[in-house]
């Protein structure tokens, strides 16, 4: 099974519960990770956290703040709509339904490989 909070992506989802700005705290820090300079000096990074929930999620993944605060607020409503809808929620249920078509997918693949060694395998008996 998928452990809830990692289950949360970016999803575009209609359905996710709504977040009130008075129920977030939001702090800007330094970024991680390679960049050098632009990483060291500036901070950039978005640290926001569901009071409520105390549900926290970092976000540097572009340089710009304005970019990074959009990304963590969409990446926080998908976890906070995870935390309080559990499996009932739409982001749950995709992860779910990509899960299946990837396990469907590697089982297919595994199948064709079988059905390709068996054919080569009555080639080189034929040619006996």
């Amino acid at each position: 099974s998928i452990p809830l909070l990692q289950a949360a992506k970016r999803r575009n989802s209609l359905s996710l519960l709504g977040l009130a700005e008075a129920e977030l705290q939001e702090q800007f820090v330094r970024g991680d990770g390679p960049g050098g300079q632009a990483t060291n000096k500036t901070n950039n990074c978005v640290v926001l956290k569901h009071i409520p929930s105390g549900i926290v999620v970092k976000c540097h993944q572009t340089r710009s703040v304005e970019k990074n605060r959009k990304i963590a607020r969409e990446i926080l409503q998908e976890k906070v709509d995870l935390f309080y809808k559990g499996e009932d929620s739409d982001v749950f249920k995709e992860k779910k339904a990509s899960e299946k078509k990837k396990q469907e997918k590697k089982r297919k693949s595994k199948e064709n490989l079988e059905r390709k060694k068996l054919f080569k395998e009555m080639q080189q008996l034929d040619k006996k």
